[in-house]
């Protein structure tokens, strides 16, 4: 009976452990939208375009800047309102 008893303890740790496995799992990065991070986001974005001296894509932009595309939309939003950047040929550019 003790062997059974053991048996069906390791297999609920073996359960449970595969539960917590799951729940450890980290989800797709969270972007904090506050105007500090957003701010930055759009210098990042500045910066890129700045270095980069022509017209860039979304991917090409969020690769120049090492941030997501998200992050990337975030600060192009900032950048567009205050009438920095311009959309030429398919790409984004300094206005």
């Amino acid at each position: 009976m003790a062997e059974k008893k053991t048996t069906k303890a390791a297999t609920k740790t073996a359960t449970a452990s595969k539960a917590t496995k799951k729940a450890a799992t980290p989800k797709a990065a969270e972007i904090a939208i506050n105007a500090e991070n957003v701010g930055f986001k759009a210098g990042d974005v500045y910066q890129a375009l700045a270095k980069a001296e022509k017209a860039l894509s979304i991917a090409e932009i969020a690769k120049a800047a090492k941030i997501t595309s998200e992050e990337t939309y975030l600060g192009l939003g900032w950048l567009l309102k205050e009438g920095k950047v311009t959309s030429v040929d398919g790409g984004i550019t300094l206005a």
